[in-house]
């Protein structure tokens, strides 16, 4: 196989042969519930008039970058895990590898976006509608998507003109183990990567936790009703973070230690990244966002009646 052109993915070594089909069936399974749940929040948001706030818009964009994700993720599994030799050309690995980060960075980006609307909303509620105008919403949304898509771009270009050495990922998605398959790593490849995991990761999480911080300290300090706001609202956004900073943490342990980790561990890492964001944002958000909770009951009680009619009929 040649070393320019394809790259043999290491993917289901731990999988058995006869189980390949129940994978399949267990990811094919992820990636309808992924789809579903987040299109229901987006559907909700887009429909109802009063969810049209820069919150719920921000929630609506991280289920949206979720749905991209999943999509650019999930099929490629599946089919890795059907074919027979079980490999990916290099340049769909880097494809991968871009869409997997571009749109993981966008999910931290939109949480920075939704961290700071809540502090305007909660510690300076006069300036809320000034600030949170419709232009800001859109620079946030915009910057969200763009900034990662143009350093990401950078580093894939570099990724792409580098010698491989090695035509083995130990992966089952094309990650940051990309590294490992170079003869070397070019100083300025080390060094832009490092940019970027501070502009796209580490930068916004320690900015979010200083807002949440200097929310709950107002919050705290302020009338009852204030820190009742500051729950029902912060609280969901607090989950997700840690969930993306886990998952964060994930993909660094894998890329550092891939040549000590035994293999399943690797695997259940991997299917965190995979897994926890896209799946539980919804979940999360449906279940603590009074606003939304009570759309999906709307929708649920809806859903009775007409199978009732369905099935009386």
């Amino acid at each position: 196989m040649g070393l320019t052109n394809k790259a043999t993915t290491d993917h289901w070594v731990i999988i058995s042969y006869s189980l390949r089909y129940v994978y399949v069936m267990f990811f094919l399974a992820l990636y309808v519930l992924i789809l579903c749940s987040n299109c229901i929040i987006i559907c909700l948001i887009w429909i109802h008039r009063n969810l049209h706030e820069p919150m719920y818009i921000f929630i609506a964009a991280l289920s949206l970058n979720s749905l991209f994700f999943s999509t650019a993720i999930y099929p490629k599994l599946v089919v890795a895990v059907l074919s027979n030799q079980q490999s990916v050309s290099y340049s769909g690995c880097l494809v991968q590898v871009f869409f997997f980060y571009s749109l993981g960075s966008s999910d931290i980006l939109l949480l920075l976006a939704m961290a700071y609307d809540r502090y305007v909303s909660i510690c300076r509620p006069l300036q809320y509608a000034s600030t949170m105008g419709t232009t800001c919403v859109s620079i946030c949304l915009a910057s969200a998507w763009f900034v990662p898509v143009c350093l990401m771009s950078v580093t894939v270009v570099v990724q792409s003109k580098q010698k491989i050495c090695s035509v083995t990922l130990t992966g089952i998605i094309c990650n940051a183990t990309m590294m490992n398959i170079h003869c070397t790593l070019p100083k300025f490849l080390a060094m832009w990567t490092l940019f970027t995991l501070s502009v796209m990761a580490v930068i916004p999480v320690l900015f979010i936790f200083f807002t949440y911080f200097k929310i709950f300290m107002v919050a705290y300090h302020s009338q009852g009703e204030v820190w009742k706001k500051a729950v029902d609202t912060c609280l969901p956004h607090l989950i997700v973070l840690l969930a993306t900073f886990s998952l964060m943490t994930f993909d660094i342990i894998i890329g550092l230690l891939e040549s000590v980790l035994p293999k399943n561990v690797r695997l259940i890492l991997t299917l965190q990244t995979l897994v926890y964001n896209p799946l539980l944002n919804p979940i999360i958000y449906g279940l603590k966002m009074t606003e939304i909770r009570k759309h999906i009951k709307r929708l649920r009680l809806l859903l009775l009646i007409f199978t009732s009619c369905w099935v009386s009929f």
